[in-house]
């Protein structure tokens, strides 16, 4: 019986490691912000993918807050990465001056998602869609150029 358990465990050590291994250094971009309520998320250019990657992240105390109240694009395709490594549930949406809806995510909680969606220039207004959560702050505004 022993035996079989060193069969078992050997695998499984060596799929946590090369799993482990495989994450993302993400984080290493954000490190040097100290200010979290008004920094400007620069897009990144994505060419192979077709669009622009654009960061936000709920703060991860569980504060009513993003990262950033203000993100830039230019117009075309958008792919919008959201990270909510906090213990509250959140999601983004993303609203043009009509205030009709032109992406979202999903609701999460501990971590990260994406959101794909077609802007054109203009201002447009991003938000968490729980219950309270905008009205205490949550929002921002999103500048297409």
């Amino acid at each position: 019986m022993k035996a079989s358990w060193k069969y078992l465990v050997v695998p499984l050590a060596v799929g946590a490691l090369i799993f482990a291994g495989c994450g993302s250094d993400d984080s290493s971009d954000d490190s040097g912000s100290s200010d979290t309520t008004t920094t400007q998320s620069q897009p990144a250019d994505n060419s192979a993918m077709g669009g622009q990657v654009l960061k936000l992240a709920a703060d991860p105390s569980g504060a009513l807050a993003y990262d950033t109240t203000e993100l830039s694009a230019k117009s075309g395709k958008v792919t919008l990465d959201f990270t909510n490594d906090s213990p509250v549930g959140h999601d983004v949406v993303i609203e043009d001056s009509n205030g009709k809806e032109v992406g979202s995510t999903d609701v999460i909680t501990g971590q990260s998602t994406t959101a794909e969606f077609t802007v054109k220039p203009g201002t447009y207004t991003f938000y968490c869609s729980l219950p309270g959560h905008e009205e205490a702050g949550m929002k921002g505004t999103l500048t297409v150029k």
